[in-house]
């Protein structure tokens, strides 16, 4: 049944506040929910502990929150941990974290395989399967933001999509991600400490370049 369900993720804060609204429900519990989504990164209406019972049960009953979870990871000599993220579809992604000395830094995919060729790149050897949403990508970054704080104490500090697939060509999902990992009501991270690497999809760069 929760295949009929909408991800809460996909909404907009102004259309969860219609959703209180038309359930008889106060309108700060939308920006009590919009918190836990996006600030807290929660990934159950069970964790929203500040909800009443009947509320979060009323939440599980019309939306889902389709989390990624860290299905395997190894961490190397080096101290850099290397994840496979399994999506709600079943679908595996890659994310990274990479610790120096100046910096924490996590590296995000953008798809599920790459619709591009490149030579260098074991994922050009991949079908591309779809594009991530920007929850997918959210949660890669707040997934290792929490294994930076407890795996070495250390916040993450920096991230890069130079995971799986091609940011550019999932444009929309990776600009609507990094206003979510940046927003002050998101993760607040500085947008001046993320990098969206691509092989070059000159249109697409023209774009990025004149986003403000």
């Amino acid at each position: 049944m929760s295949g009929l369900k909408k991800d809460i993720r996909e909404i907009s804060f102004e259309e969860i506040s219609a959703w209180f609204k038309a359930n008889g429900e106060p309108a700060f519990r939308a920006r009590q929910v919009w918190e836990w989504l996006w600030q807290k990164s929660a990934r159950s209406f069970g964790a929203m502990t500040n909800l009443s019972k009947a509320l979060r049960e009323k939440l599980e009953e019309n939306f889902v929150i389709r989390a990624v979870e860290v299905d395997t990871f190894q961490k190397s000599k080096d101290r850099t941990i290397k994840n496979a993220f399994r999506l709600f579809d079943g679908n595996i992604v890659e994310g990274v974290l990479i610790p120096t000395e100046t910096r924490m830094t996590a590296c995000v995919s953008s798809q599920v395989g790459c619709s591009l060729t490149c030579k260098f790149c074991a994922t050009g050897k991949l079908e591309r399967l779809r594009n991530l949403n920007a929850d997918e990508i959210y949660d890669q970054v707040a997934l290792i933001r929490e294994q930076s704080e407890r795996e070495y104490g250390i916040p993450l500090s920096n991230i890069v999509y130079m995971g799986m697939g091609e940011p550019l060509l999932n444009y929309a999902n990776v600009l609507k991600s990094i206003e979510r990992i940046t927003s002050p009501d998101g993760l607040g991270m500085s947008p001046q400490r993320i990098t969206v690497s691509t092989a070059g999809i000159a249109k697409m760069i023209k774009s990025l370049a004149m986003t403000k």
